[in-house]
C-alpha cells in the first residue's frame, strides 16, 4: 500500500484504537487460548483460491417516491420536513413560550408554520454566508451588512424563536416509559427524520457503518473524544450510508451505556449489536457491508451470512476466534498469511505495518493500482484493501459536505437544539443526494441557495417586520412584497424622463442583441424601469423573465 493510499486505512486503525476506552467497547471480544476456533484452515496466496460468491442482489435500489417536478427543489426537502415535523415544531414551541416566565417573552406571538419555515431558510443562509458572530447578520455598518436577514425576520423575532425553540412536551415526559429517556427532548424529531430517511430511499449494494461526531463541548454526560475527528469533542453517532452516494440510511445517536439498540440483539457484542440494529431493514436482501476494525469480527460475519448478506473491513487482531498463527507470524513486506472458514477469510498483509482484514467476498489475489512508488514500480495490493478503500468512505463523504455549509454554529449550550439543527443538515444532504439521482444539475451550494429561495418566495410576509426609513429591495424578495407602479421622477434637464425596462431589457432579438425599450414607469421599491404592462407584472411574479 502506498503512502498517499494506506492514510484513510492507517488513520481507521488508530481511531478505532482510541475508542478501546470508551465504555461502549466490548472487552468480552479480546482472543483468550481457550476462545481460539480450531477449523480455520491456512491457505496460500500462491496456490489458486476461488472467491466465495456474493448472495444474489435481490432488491431494486432507488427512490420510494414520485413527484410531479424532479426540478422543484423545495418538494425534496419536504420529504423529510413535512408537515408532520412542522406541526411539533410549532405546537410545541409555542407551547414552551407560554409556559416560561422570561420577561422578554411575555408578548410572545404564536409563530406558524410559515414563520419557522423562514426561521429555517435563515439558518440555512447562516451557512452559505459565514459571520463571526449571529447577530452580525442584522449589523447595519455597511461592511457587515447582509440587506436580506433584516427584511425576512428581525433580530428580536428571531432570537426570541430560537430562544423557545422546542420539540416536546415537557409536563407529560415519563422517564420509566419513554423509549429514550436521554434523548427525550429531540426524541420526536429525530424519530420522524430517521424513519423517513429509511423509508424514502432503497441504497444501492454497497453499503458502510461508521461512527460521526457532532461537535458539542457543552456538559452532558456522553459527550465523547475521539481525536483523529474533525470536531474531536462532541456528541457521537453510529451512522448507515450508502457507500457511493453518501445518502445517511439509519443512524444511532451515543448516550453511554444506556444507548438504546435493539434489544433482541443482546446475545451479540455491543459492537454488532450497533451493526445489525442498523443493519435490520436491509438484511436477507444480498447487501454487502464494509466497516472498520471497531466493528467487524468473525462472529458478525457469521451472523450477516447466516442473513445472506456479504462483508468485508479491517479487524483487529485480537479479536475473539481469529486463528492464533495469523496473529504472531512475522511477515516481510508485501508478504500475506491468510485462513479461511467457509465463506469467511482473515487474512494479515504487510504493509509498512501489518494490517488485518476480514471478507466474505475475496480471496488473497492481488491487483494492480494506477499509482507507482519511488522507482515507477507499479503497485499491487490485495483485492479486498482496494474495495475497502473504495467502499469505506461513505460516512465520511456525508461528513465532509456537511462542513461545507455547516448550519449547526459553534456556541450553543442546548444539546438537544444542536441535535435538530444537525437533523436539519442531514435532511438538506439526503435531499440533494435524491435530486442528484433524480438527474439534478445542480451542486451542493446551488441547491442550498436554491432552497432558501424557494423557502422564501413560498412563506416569507413582511406585514409582521418593522420598517423605518424608505424601503428598498432586491432579488428574491420581489416576488412577496407589496409593489406598485409610479412615474420616473422629474430632473433638473426633463420634466419627463424615462428609464430603460429591465424585463424588455433582457430579451434577446434574433441576431442574439439585447433589446432597448424605454418607459416612463418605473417600481420605487426595487429601483427599476418597468413598462406599465405586461412588464411590471412579469418581473414581479416571475423568477426568470429572458
Amino acid at each position: 500500500m502506498s503512502d498517499s493510499e494506506s492514510e484513510y486505512e492507517y488513520a481507521n486503525l488508530s481511531e478505532s484504537g482510541s475508542e478501546e476506552s470508551d465504555n461502549y467497547s466490548s472487552d468480552s471480544e479480546d482472543s483468550s487460548e481457550e476462545d481460539i476456533a480450531v477449523d480455520w484452515k491456512e491457505i496460500s496466496n500462491v496456490q489458486p483460491n476461488p472467491s466465495p460468491q456474493r448472495f444474489p442482489f435481490v432488491i431494486t435500489p432507488g427512490s420510494t417516491f414520485l413527484l410531479v417536478d424532479n426540478s422543484d427543489i423545495l418538494a425534496y426537502f419536504k420529504l423529510f420536513f413535512d408537515d408532520s415535523v412542522l406541526d411539533i415544531l410549532v405546537l410545541e414551541t409555542n407551547r414552551y413560550a407560554e409556559q416560561q416566565p422570561s420577561k422578554s417573552d411575555s408578548q410572545w406571538k404564536h409563530v406558524d408554520k410559515n414563520e419557522i419555515m423562514i426561521f429555517l431558510a435563515i439558518n440555512i443562509l447562516q451557512g452559505l454566508i459565514k459571520k463571526p458572530e449571529e447577530r452580525m447578520y442584522w449589523s447595519t455598518k455597511e461592511i457587515w451588512c447582509t440587506p436580506v436577514f433584516p427584511k425576512l425576520m428581525n433580530l428580536r423575532r428571531y432570537q426570541s424563536i430560537k430562544r423557545n425553540l422546542h420539540f416536546c412536551n415537557n409536563e407529560t415526559f415519563d422517564r420509566n416509559t419513554h423509549p429514550n429517556p436521554k434523548l427525550y427532548k429531540i426524541w420526536p424529531i429525530y424519530e420522524i427524520i430517521n424513519n423517513k430517511c429509511s423509508s424514502l430511499y432503497i441504497p444501492e449494494r454497497d453499503i458502510t457503518i461508521d461512527e460521526s461526531l457532532m461537535l458539542y463541548k457543552g456538559r452532558l454526560g456522553w459527550v465523547q473524544y475521539i481525536p483523529l475527528k474533525r470536531s474531536r469533542f462532541g456528541i457521537k453517532l453510529f451512522l448507515l450510508c450508502e457507500s457511493k452516494s453518501g445518502y445517511l440510511f439509519s443512524s444511532i445517536i451515543y448516550t453511554g451505556k444506556g444507548t438504546v439498540i435493539t434489544d433482541k440483539y443482546k446475545d451479540l457484542p455491543v459492537t454488532s449489536q450497533i451493526v445489525v440494529s442498523l443493519l435490520e431493514p436491509l438484511l436477507d436482501q444480498g447487501y454487502c457491508l464494509t466497516t472498520d476494525n471497531y466493528y467487524t469480527s468473525p462472529q458478525l460475519a457469521n451472523f450477516l451470512i447466516s442473513h445472506k448478506t456479504d462483508t468485508y473491513g479491517t479487524v483487529r487482531k485480537n479479536r475473539k476466534d481469529v486463528p492464533k498463527f495469523i496473529q504472531n507470524k512475522k511477515l516481510k513486506k508485501g508478504e500475506i498469511v491468510a485462513a479461511r472458514r467457509g465463506k469467511v477469510m482473515i487474512m494479515k498483509w504487510q504493509d509498512k505495518r501489518d494490517i488485518c482484514l476480514l471478507s466474505t467476498v475475496h480471496n488473497t489475489e492481488k491487483a494492480t493500482t494506477n499509482k507507482t512508488d519511488k522507482d515507477d514500480n507499479v503497485i499491487s495490493k490485495p483485492k479486498v484493501v482496494i474495495d475497502y478503500n473504495e467502499t469505506m468512505g461513505g460516512v465520511d463523504r456525508l461528513d465532509q459536505h456537511l462542513h461545507d455549509y455547516p448550519i449547526t454554529r459553534k456556541r450553543g449550550k442546548k444539546y438537544y437544539k444542536k441535535i435538530f439543527f444537525h437533523l436539519l443538515d442531514i435532511s438538506i444532504w439526503n435531499a440533494y443526494v435524491l435530486y442528484k439521482k433524480d438527474g439534478g444539475e445542480k451542486q451542493n451550494l446551488e441547491f442550498r441557495s436554491k432552497l432558501v429561495e424557494s423557502l422564501i418566495q413560498n412563506c416569507h410576509s413582511d406585514t409582521n417586520i418593522k420598517k423605518s426609513g424608505r424601503p428598498k429591495s432586491c432579488g428574491i424578495l420581489r416576488l412577496t412584497e407589496r409593489h406598485f407602479p409610479s412615474f420616473v421622477p422629474p430632473t433638473p434637464k426633463k420634466e419627463a424622463p424615462t428609464r430603460y425596462c429591465a424585463v424588455c431589457c433582457a430579451k434577446r432579438d434574433s441576431k442574439g442583441k439585447k433589446k432597448r425599450k424605454e418607459s416612463r414607469y418605473m417600481c420605487n421599491i426595487c429601483n427599476v424601469g418597468l413598462c406599465a404592462a405586461p412588464c411590471f407584472e412579469i418581473y414581479h411574479t416571475k423568477e426568470n423573465f429572458e
